[in-house]
């Protein structure tokens, strides 16, 4: 397989990993990994220093990242989606202040969690912004406001909200998706914009950031059960001296390896169909359904691997369950619902009034 992250990196980071899980947020040496590889630089524009890389980059790197420590992969495709919306929202010629430093950690949030009123110098805005990935290390936050009842984007420096600790999930732990607060911050006229609706390129890789690692985890789980094959260990209550003796588990362990193979064939071929070809009203939704399953592939890929590992895999100390963990949880984001995909694409093929 073809290597998606610098090997010193992803080093880094798979040795943090379980001190991401334990403390609800990333290692600061895997952020400073990331941030001198360029990572947080992904979606800074060129203009300001970025790489403004596009989404089949994104989708490869979020992989690679995500086969270490899924969320650190996590918070690092926020950050993408995040300088995306401060970027296509906040237009101008002028390097603006946000983007003066191309690899700092943004941060952010879709949902339209506060209300803005307009004053002289611009919008003071209040509210809460729920599971916002990164919200401790980030330096600014991109979040959805309502300004007048207009649905618009601020970019807000992290410095002037306050985070409540209310994330505690079973899995993408470390991703420290905690509450933000903004309590009356002045936000200028020039850090907050109407925002128009999503290009399908921009939905498809908001997407991506979040199967990318997803995809990354269950390659990493595999990473664990191929040295489990390659170790002495064997099949219990059976008079094989190895695993790979066993016919079913070579099995198993293909099934296994071709669904995650599958899985991130569906997200590549996504990322590159939703970036050049002209695009029908049917197509997104068939994207978003095939991004679906690419997500129910992973799943069904790391339960075959601890079905090979058996109960042993769910000790605290393996790292196999802590990537099931993270396949489960982030293979179950809003943006990867197979039923509302299967419902849109029906809907898309033989609309109500057919």
């Amino acid at each position: 397989m073809i290597e998606y992250a610098n090997a010193g990196t992803t080093d880094v980071l798979r040795a943090h990993a379980g001190k991401v899980e334990q403390n609800e947020r990333p290692a600061g040496e895997g952020l400073a990994a990331l941030r001198e590889d360029g990572v947080f630089a992904l979606r800074t524009p060129r203009e300001h220093g970025g790489e403004w890389a596009d989404a089949e980059t994104v989708a490869r790197r979020l992989t690679g990242l995500g086969r270490a420590c899924p969320s650190t992969a996590w918070v690092a495709g926020t950050c993408v989606t995040s300088k995306n919306l401060a970027a296509g929202t906040i237009t101008g010629s002028a390097t603006p202040d946000f983007f003066a430093d191309p690899d700092a950690l943004f941060c952010g949030s879709g949902v339209p969690g506060a209300r803005g009123e307009r004053v002289p110098d611009g919008v003071r805005v209040t509210g809460r912004w729920p599971n916002v990935s990164g919200c401790e290390d980030a330096v600014w936050a991109t979040l959805a406001v309502l300004v007048d009842g207009e649905f618009s984007f601020a970019v807000v420096p992290t410095a002037e909200l306050a985070v409540e600790r209310t994330w505690d999930m079973a899995g993408m732990r470390g991703t420290g998706s905690h509450t933000l607060v903004a309590a009356g911050v002045l936000v200028p006229d020039g850090r907050i914009a109407a925002a128009a609706p999503f290009p399908l390129g921009d939905a498809m890789l908001y997407a991506i950031t979040v199967l990318g690692p997803v995809v990354g985890a269950a390659r990493g789980a595999f990473d664990a059960v191929d040295a489990m094959f390659a170790s002495d260990r064997k099949p219990f209550m059976t008079a094989y001296a190895r695993m790979g003796e066993s016919a079913g588990a070579r099995h198993w362990l293909a099934e296994a390896g071709y669904l995650v193979d599958r899985a991130e064939r569906t997200m590549l071929e996504v990322a590159r169909e939703a970036s050049s070809a002209e695009l029908s009203p049917v197509d997104g939704p068939r994207l978003r359904m095939a991004l679906a399953d690419a997500g129910r592939d992973c799943r069904a890929a790391v339960e075959r691997m601890l079905d090979l590992h058996g109960s042993s895999g769910f000790a605290t100390s393996n790292v196999l369950q802590r990537f099931w963990r993270d396949v489960a949880v982030g293979s179950r984001h809003p943006l990867l619902n197979p039923y509302l995909a299967v419902e849109n694409l029906g809907t898309a093929l033989v609309p109500a009034d057919h």
